[in-house]
């Protein structure tokens, strides 16, 4: 019952205000019955109803709103690793190289299954995907029209079958069937793009010829080949053979020559262009631009590309992004004199309402002679906007200027213009080099948690840019935090960063607590110097050696301690002076005269030169037994005999020498 009564409820005070109106309209002429708060809510009634309703129009939502709206309340999570690799956890990366390794062997296992389901469409013919994946779905990759048409024509140029759209054109011509001028178009764009030759089919098999880039990307054999316009192909054929010529086939002409290297071809063919009294179209001039390095001499390039840029404003040809960045790459090559063109060129760019970012901002950075204010302007007109690649290359010691591009990228989905994982790691180490260098080390710290391991795997340098960092602000309680993210990115099998470790917790003495993390971290690091992990180990230096022995004594751990000096003799390493002192001072801490007459016979199986020293301390600083003495006094002559005879060894040496 309370339902209904609920509804009844709100029906009545929606309809209140109507029912009040109406009733002051109908007795209006009567108004000794209302009172004046009731008057008040019917005026207010009546000039709330007099209000035009606005009906909103329909909203078309995409099937992916939901999933985008549901992806949106997700942030990233910094402690995990990326993505990708989430459904195996065996295969988490934990440096750069495995990063590299395990990426590449998933773009390898998708690219084969690509290949399968493109080879087999006739078993996933299926679709249940909601709403569909046409990713996941077989590829047309074989014609299916046979006969002689247009309409085969345009399937074969849509499935970038070069050789047979060539060949299906000619049987076109043949046959006396006129080819629409749209078509030739594509056909002509088909042949340029790919240099009359057949693209090499992506998801395809690797062959022998297939390798890997250091940046991750496959490459074939063909790709070093370098594919350079062959004179008389059937571009130019099929080029010739049209009646009619437009713009749009110059336009394809000049830039497949272009882009395989005929740059003096490409610029006879825009003069044949301007012959026909024809006008060339942006990319016409894009093209051009581009190819100005290649047909001028250093300090000619310039009086090239500004003789383009008037006939683009004589023919009325509005410029676009990449013909600013054409101009802005050529001017690089132009000699010693290019800032005032790179700043003129901005201006332009900046009065036609063009930004160009990334890649292009480093060179306008250089063209300018490193001008940081010039880049501090741009970054700042570009703080908060979510960009968009346009230029194929789209992808500074300032922290400020840092902070302020990090800013940048994490807007929207700006961080795809750091390209791949190769250049995305190359930015984020730059960044965590510049903070290492110029931050406080909380700041650090939290970048540090922030960016690893999801979106940076370290190399060995940005750690010890860490443990600099770490020694600069006297943080080094936290090194052992340190050394085990180190482990676990798989750093520890490089000596040097093992080695900053352990000298920078045995440079000094620490409190009690931080000596006793610091020992168990030693004990850990020494188990990767005897390849306990199951990994190659390391080879023990003298210094590695050293500071583990010496941050055992410091943690009282004597009974390590002296298994570490047993280690020296093994590998044939001779300790310091300053660490057998340290142990003697322990020993003496400890009450352990034994322990000192060992020291004193060790030191002596070393012909350290310190032997005598430490001989005379354990006579004085010790209650010793007359068995310990006479055995440290044997100890001494013993070393002083071994002294002797090698000077004099060294004195008949040096006579016979001379």
């Amino acid at each position: 019952m309370a339902a209904p009564g609920r509804h009844v409820g709100h029906y009545i005070q929606r309809n209140s205000r109507f029912f009040l109106n109406n009733l002051e309209q109908l007795w209006g002429h009567r108004s000794f019955g209302w009172s004046p708060a009731l008057r008040q809510q019917a005026a207010q009634a009546n000039k709330d109803s007099t209000e035009t309703i606005v009906i909103p129009r329909k909203k078309t939502w995409s099937k992916e709103a939901v999933l985008e709206a549901l992806a949106s309340t997700v942030n990233r999570d910094p402690t995990a690793y990326p993505y990708q690799f989430q459904d195996d956890p065996y295969l988490s990366p934990r440096n750069n190289n495995e990063f590299k390794m395990y990426s590449l062997s998933l773009e390898s296992g998708r690219a084969a299954g690509k290949f399968f389901v493109n080879s087999n469409p006739k078993f996933f013919a299926k679709d249940f995907a909601e709403p569909h994946i046409p990713c996941l779905m077989p590829e047309t990759v074989s014609p299916c029209l046979e006969e002689v048409s247009e309409e085969a024509l345009k399937e074969r140029i849509n499935l970038r079958k070069v050789t047979a759209a060539v060949d299906m054109y000619d049987q076109l011509l043949q046959a006396g069937t006129a080819v629409s001028m749209e078509t030739t178009h594509d056909l002509l764009d088909l042949i340029c793009l790919y240099c009359d030759r057949n693209p090499v089919q992506e998801g395809g098999p690797q062959t022998e010829n297939t390798t890997r880039s250091s940046r991750g990307r496959v490459r074939q054999v063909s790709d070093f080949m370098k594919t350079t316009w062959k004179e008389g192909n059937n571009a130019e054929r099929i080029f010739n053979l049209l009646p009619e010529k437009d713009t749009r086939c110059y336009s394809a002409l000049i830039r497949g020559m272009v882009m395989h290297g005929a740059y003096a071809k490409a610029f006879s063919m825009y003069t044949d262009l301007l012959n026909n009294r024809l006008t060339a179209d942006v990319h016409i001039f894009n093209a051009l631009i581009s190819a100005t390095p290649d047909v001028r001499e250093k300090y000619e390039r310039w009086e090239l590309i500004t003789d383009l840029l008037n006939q683009m404003s004589q023919q009325k040809v509005q410029p676009n992004l990449l013909t600013f960045n054409s101009v802005l790459k050529a001017l690089r090559t132009c000699g010693t004199f290019p800032k005032s063109q790179a700043l003129q060129t901005l201006n332009e760019m900046k009065a036609v309402g063009i930004g160009t970012v990334t890649v292009n901002t480093h060179t306008c950075y250089k063209l300018i002679l490193n001008s940081v204010d010039i880049l501090q302007e741009v970054i700042s007109q570009l703080a908060g906007c979510s960009l968009t690649c346009q230029d194929p290359d789209d992808g500074i010691k300032d922290l400020e200027l840092a902070y302020k591009v990090q800013s940048l990228v994490e807007v929207g989905e700006n961080w795809r213009m750091l390209g791949d994982s190769y250049q995305s790691s190359i930015y984020y180490g730059r960044f965590f080099n510049l903070l290492c260098l110029m931050e406080h080390v909380d700041v650090v710290l939290k970048w540090y948690r922030r960016l690893i391991p999801s979106l940076y795997y370290p190399n060995p340098q940005g750690l010890k840019d860490l443990l600099q960092a770490l020694d600069t602000d006297s943080r080094l309680d936290l090194l052992p935090t340190i050394w085990k993210d180190i482990r676990s990115l798989g750093h520890d099998n490089k000596l040097d960063v093992v080695e900053e470790v352990l000298t920078l917790m045995a440079r000094e003495k620490h409190s009690p607590e931080v000596q006793e993390s610091f020992a168990q971290c030693a004990l850990d690091v020494k188990s990767v110097f005897d390849g306990e992990s199951g990994r190659p180990s390391l080879n023990w230096s003298t210094s590695a050696l050293s500071h583990i022995t010496s941050l055992f004594l410091r943690a009282n751990k004597t009974q390590q301690a002296w298994k570490m000096l047993q280690l020296f003799k093994s590998n044939n390493r001779v300790p310091p002076d300053w660490l057998m002192d340290d142990f003697l001072s322990v020993c003496r801490t400890d009450g352990s005269a034994q322990g000192a007459v060992d020291l004193v016979q060790l030191s002596a199986a070393f012909c350290l030169p310190a032997t005598a020293q430490l001989a005379k301390r354990t006579v004085a600083e010790f209650d010793l037994t007359e068995e310990q003495r006479l055995c440290v006094g044997g100890v001494q002559k013993t070393h002083s005999k071994k002294i002797k005879n090698k000077c004099i060894s060294l004195f008949h040496y040096l006579r016979t020498g001379l």
